[in-house]
């Protein structure tokens, strides 16, 4: 039962989440659906319904993954992913402002 509720896990994953998601296309996505529908408890259980399912592929998946292949290539992996998408980001910018 202490794995299922580790409060220490249980901050960390909300405030790592709530910094990541801040200001992101989904944030914006649901600003455009409240102005757009005037209905924002309805955008609101919609993007949290969507969240929470998100969410729950990601834990199913890291549970499968992890029996499989031991957590430090999977760091590795995620931060060879992050540093790759900022370079294609910074090329992309910096081509971009050249044509």
């Amino acid at each position: 039962m202490s794995n299922l509720l580790n409060w220490h896990i249980i901050v960390l994953a909300f405030t790592t989440l709530f910094f990541a998601e801040m200001g992101d296309k989904t944030q914006l996505a649901v600003i455009t659906l409240v102005a757009d529908s005037k209905a924002p408890l309805s955008v609101f259980i919609g993007a949290s319904a969507a969240l929470t399912v998100v969410s729950l592929i990601g834990v199913v998946f890291g549970c499968a993954v992890t029996k499989l292949v031991p957590t430090h290539f999977l760091k590795f992996g995620a931060g060879i992913l992050f540093v790759g998408i900022g370079l294609y980001t910074l090329w992309e910018t910096f081509t971009g402002m050249v044509r």
